[in-house]
C-alpha cells in the first residue's frame, strides 16, 4: 500500500509504503499553539517514508523530546518526530485523498481548547494514553 502527501505549495512531497497507524487526535498545549487547533496524526516507520524536497523542510525543536517538520516556504506542518525514534508522525491532513484512515482516540484531552467538545464517541485520554 502506498500513500502520498505534501505541503500546501507542493515544494515538499512524500510517499509512504506500508500500513499507516490509525489517526490520533492530540489536544496538548504545544499542538494547539503550533497549529491553531488540535493535531490529527498518523505514523510510519522511517524506512517506509520517502521525502522529496526534504532540504526545504525546517525542523523546529518543539521540546527536548521532539521536533516538528514544516515547509519553509508555505509553513505547512507535515511531520512530528520524537528524539531517538525510528518512526515519524505524519499530519493526516497533509495526505492526498483518499487516505483510507480512521481515527482511534484523543490524547491530552485535559489540555484541549475550551471552544470545542469531544463528542465523536472515540476514547478520550487526559494524558498520553
Amino acid at each position: 500500500m502506498m500513500k502520498t502527501g505534501g505541503c500546501h505549495c507542493g515544494t515538499v512531497r512524500y510517499s509512504v509504503t506500508g500500513a499507516l497507524r490509525d489517526v490520533i487526535y492530540c489536544h496538548c498545549t504545544q499542538c494547539r499553539k503550533q497549529t491553531g487547533h488540535f493535531v490529527a496524526a498518523t505514523r510510519i516507520l522511517d524506512d517506509a517514508l520517502s521525502i522529496t524536497g526534504a532540504d526545504e523542510l525546517t525542523w523546529y525543536a518543539a521540546s527536548s523530546d521532539a521536533k516538528r517538520g514544516f515547509c519553509r516556504h508555505c509553513g505547512s506542518l507535515l511531520f512530528w518526530k520524537a528524539e531517538g525514534s525510528d518512526m515519524t508522525s505524519i499530519m493526516a491532513g497533509s495526505l492526498d485523498l483518499p487516505t483510507g484512515l480512521t481515527a482511534s482516540h484523543h490524547i491530552f484531552a485535559a489540555d484541549k481548547g475550551d471552544y470545542y467538545e469531544l463528542a465523536d464517541g472515540l476514547p478520550v485520554f487526559e494524558g498520553r494514553d
